[in-house]
C-alpha cells in the first residue's frame, strides 16, 4: 500500500456537498462511540467537514442499538450520524493500527471518547500520532478527564450530571434530586468539544503551527455553566437548593397551568418586564405592594406572588394569554411537547426540523443545523447510514488498497 505523505491542507477532498458550509475542507476522524464524542464529529459535519466515522465491524457504534427503533433500526442513529462517511476498523489489530494511522497523516481533527488510557494501550497516544501528523488537533471525552483520581472511572452522563451538583438543586423541595430526561452531560461536553476542537485549529493556524491534545470530561462543562456557585458558596457560604421551578434569584419564575390544562412559562426577574406582566394581569396594585417592589423583595415573597399569578391562570385558556402577552410584550412562553413543536410556524420559519434523505425510510425530519449562519449556512445532507457504507471509497479510493488486501481485511475481522 503507497504510504502518504501528503498534509492535511492537501488531503484528497470529501465527495462533493450542495452547500460548501464554513468547514469545507477539514478532515474530522471520529473514533468515538455512543454520544459525546460522536455527537462532537457530527457538529463539524453539519457545518461541512469531512468526518470519517469509524466503527468496530461487528455491531458497529453502541448507538446503533438505542430506542427508539423502527424495522429493527435506531432512529437516534440516523440524527447522530448524519452527515458523516461511515468506515468499520478494529484498532486493536496491528494492521487496523496501521490504517488508522494512515488516517491520521491525512486528518485535522481526532475525536475519541475512550476510557483513558485505551489509545495508549493500542499505541496510539497522542505522543505517536503527534510524530506522524504534528498539526493534528486531538480531543479527548471522557467521564472524569484523562487526569486527577477519578480519570479510570466509567463515566456516563448520567454520574456526570450528579457529580456537577446540579441535581441538587434541580427538583421539588420535597422530592429526590432530579436528573435532566435526555443525556445532557454529554450533549454539552459534544459542544465544548466541537468548540475547543476549533480554538486549537485557530491557534494552529494562526500561532504556533501545531496542534495538540484536547482533555474534555462529561462534568467540568456541566460545572462550568453554573456560574455563581462556587463564589457565592467562598463568599456567602450559599447552598443552592431545590425550589422546584422556581429561582432563588428570580420572581417571578415558574410555570403555571391554564384553564385549557396548558402550561406557560414565565420570567420577569428584570424590573421592566415584571412590571409589563403586572399590567398585563389586570394588577397594576402589584407594582407598588411593599412585598414585590423590586426582584430581591419579590425573591422574599415569591411564593404569595407565585399563588396570585396561578390564580389568574386558572381562570384563563393558554390561547387567549398568549394572545395578550404578546401584545403586552411579556416575556413568556407555552411549555411544548413534540407534537406542538413540529407544527409550530416559528420552528418552521426558522427551518429547525428538516426532511433529510435516508437510505431505509426515504426521508426522515431531524432537527436542523444550529447556529444559523448567513452566508456559510451548514446542511444535513444525509441522515446515518448502514455499517461500513463508505468502506470501498475509504480504503481502495482514498487509502490504495488493492480489492484482494480489501476482501482480505474483511475475511480478518479488520474492517
Amino acid at each position: 500500500m503507497p504510504t502518504s505523505t501528503s498534509s492535511p491542507s492537501t488531503a484528497p477532498a470529501a465527495p462533493a456537498q450542495q452547500n460548501a458550509g464554513p468547514l469545507a475542507g477539514l478532515r474530522v476522524i471520529d473514533a468515538g462511540n455512543m454520544i459525546a464524542g460522536p455527537l462532537a464529529a457530527t457538529q463539524l459535519a453539519d457545518f461541512g467537514a469531512d468526518v470519517i466515522k469509524l466503527e468496530l465491524p461487528v455491531g458497529g457504534d453502541s448507538m446503533r442499538h438505542w430506542t427508539p427503533m423502527k424495522d429493527g433500526l435506531s432512529l437516534w442513529w440516523k440524527v447522530i450520524a448524519r452527515n458523516k462517511r461511515l468506515i468499520t476498523l478494529t484498532l486493536s489489530k496491528p494492521r487496523g493500527r496501521e490504517l488508522f494511522l494512515e488516517l491520521v497523516r491525512e486528518a485535522d481533527v481526532l475525536i475519541e471518547n475512550y476510557r483513558p488510557g485505551t489509545f495508549e494501550r493500542w499505541g496510539l497516544g497522542y505522543d505517536t500520532l503527534s510524530k506522524i501528523n504534528p498539526k493534528l488537533v486531538m480531543v479527548r471525552v471522557s467521564g472524569f478527564g484523562q487526569t486527577g483520581p477519578y480519570a479510570k472511572r466509567g463515566g456516563y452522563g448520567t454520574i456526570a450530571e450528579a457529580f456537577s451538583g446540579i441535581p441538587s438543586f434541580t427538583g421539588a423541595p420535597d422530592r429526590p434530586p432530579t436528573l435532566p430526561g435526555f443525556p445532557m452531560a454529554d450533549s454539552v461536553a459534544s459542544t465544548f468539544a466541537a468548540m475547543s476542537a476549533m480554538f486549537a485549529l485557530y491557534n494552529r493556524d494562526h500561532g504556533t503551527g501545531r496542534g495538540q491534545e484536547i482533555d474534555v470530561s462529561l462534568y467540568e462543562p456541566l460545572f462550568r455553566l453554573v456560574e455563581s456557585q462556587v463564589i457565592g458558596f467562598d463568599q456567602l457560604g450559599i447552598i443552592k437548593e431545590r425550589l422546584g421551578n422556581r429561582l432563588a434569584e428570580d420572581s417571578p419564575r415558574n410555570t403555571y397551568q391554564t384553564r385549557d390544562g396548558r402550561w406557560i412559562g414565565i420570567s420577569a426577574s428584570s424590573q421592566r418586564t415584571y412590571e409589563r406582566l403586572a399590567q398585563a394581569l389586570g394588577m397594576p396594585e402589584l407594582i407598588t405592594d411593599p412585598r414585590f417592589l423590586d426582584n430581591a423583595l419579590r425573591c422574599e415573597h415569591d411564593a404569595a406572588l407565585d399563588a396570585i399569578i396561578a390564580d389568574w391562570f386558572r381562570e384563563r385558556d393558554c390561547a387567549d394569554v398568549m394572545a395578550l402577552f404578546d401584545e403586552a410584550e411579556v416575556v413568556a412562553g407555552p411549555v411544548y411537547d413534540i407534537s406542538d413543536i413540529v407544527k409550530d410556524p416559528h420552528y418552521q420559519a426558522r427551518q429547525n426540523i428538516v426532511a433529510v434523505k435516508d437510505d431505509d425510510f426515504g426521508s426522515v425530519r431531524m432537527q436542523g443545523v444550529v447556529p444559523r449562519f448567513i452566508e456559510t449556512p451548514g446542511e444535513v445532507r444525509h441522515s446515518g447510514r448502514h455499517l461500513g457504507a463508505d468502506n470501498r471509497a475509504i480504503y481502495i479510493d482514498m487509502l490504495g488498497l488493492s480489492e484482494q488486501e480489501f476482501d482480505a481485511l474483511k475475511s480478518e475481522g479488520v474492517i
